[in-house]
């Protein structure tokens, strides 16, 4: 059986801080629990989703992975290996991006970043020229690379972030909001090159983001973490069916129809231009889009019809208030 690439059991992490309470000159230290007992797996090849509010836990235990924050308790291996007792090794075989922090030489021309990078990593040269022209190619950077990265727009600069991460073909890819502040065409092409990344090379990816797009493009799995607990652990379609959320029919009606108020398993949320076009939420566990349009088809005849799926915003929403 082939080892997960990430391991964590019981994991916690624990933060030390001072606080001056009110009208004394003394400060009292309390103890912060910034990820609680935390376990799960991911296995290798994965997309992964872990999404949770600021403040959830989310970069703590980004950090416990790569080695840069020592645990509190609890175990942790990342690609078969200890993050801070086998650190240096660990970074051969991860790739990591934070959206807000940069691996990139500022005041440099992207070119020579790569040639750096190539050079910490002790690639090949010639495998360091083919990987990175690949790159170039992919990410559609050939007019940049001999740009000074403080001269890149965002966009660009998170291509070359991400070609940066890349460059010595990672077992793991960890993404920290990797498509922060970009324009839509933008992060379009970046998913793109993940996806084709990820299924050429069998990269695993870690995704942290408050971008539902990101997830349900890239993501075939979702970890939740509230105030540093692991509150889900499923598929996408499970997420929402953990809290009731609702599918949408919107159905298209060949003439004005009154308001389908009594229809079985489902509610009516709008009814508009005169009843031809209703709104229609149903819980996909208990019948499903044919059973209902059929019903609706007893009553009216129908000319087009759609089916939207729950906001994930929302789904997340109703995990947190139940899980307090």
């Amino acid at each position: 059986m082939t080892e997960p690439i990430i391991e964590i059991e019981d994991l916690t992490r624990c933060f030390t801080v001072r606080r001056r309470e009110p009208g004394r000159r003394l400060r009292r230290r309390d103890t912060l629990t910034a990820v609680d007992r935390m376990s799960f797996t991911v296995e290798r090849g994965a997309a992964i989703g872990y999404i949770g509010a600021n403040g959830a836990g989310k970069s703590t235990t980004i950090k416990m992975l790569t080695g840069i924050l020592v645990p509190t308790s609890g175990r942790v291996r990342t690609c078969g290996l200890e993050p801070v007792r086998q650190r240096r090794e660990l970074a051969g075989r991860i790739g990591v991006v934070f959206g807000q922090r940069s691996q990139l030489w500022w005041d440099l021309p992207l070119r020579e970043s790569f040639s750096i990078l190539a050079a910490i990593h002790r690639l090949d040269p010639e495998a360091a020229r083919k990987r990175t022209y690949e790159l170039i190619e992919q990410l559609e950077m050939s007019d940049t690379l001999d740009t000074p990265v403080r001269q890149l727009s965002l966009g660009q600069r998170m291509r070359a972030e991400v070609a940066a991460a890349l460059l010595h073909s990672p077992e793991l890819v960890i993404l920290d909001e990797p498509t922060i502040g970009l324009d839509v065409l933008s992060k379009q092409r970046l998913r793109e090159f993940l996806r084709a990344e990820r299924a050429e090379r069998g990269t695993t990816l870690l995704l942290t983001t408050h971008d539902m797009g990101d997830i349900e493009r890239l993501c075939e799995r979702v970890l939740v973490v509230d105030h540093g607990r692991l509150v889900y652990n499923g598929t996408l379609p499970g997420l929402a069916g953990t809290v009731g959320a609702r599918r949408v029919l919107v159905v298209d009606l060949a003439e004005p129809t009154p308001d389908l108020h009594d229809l079985p398993e489902a509610h009516l949320l709008a009814s508009e231009a005169g009843g031809m076009r209703q709104r229609l939420a149903f819980d996909a566990e208990i019948t499903t889009a044919a059973q209902l349009l059929a019903a609706v088809s007893e009553r009216a005849e129908v000319r087009d019809l759609s089916i939207e799926e729950p906001g994930i915003e929302d789904v997340v929403r109703r995990i947190y208030e139940s899980a307090r």
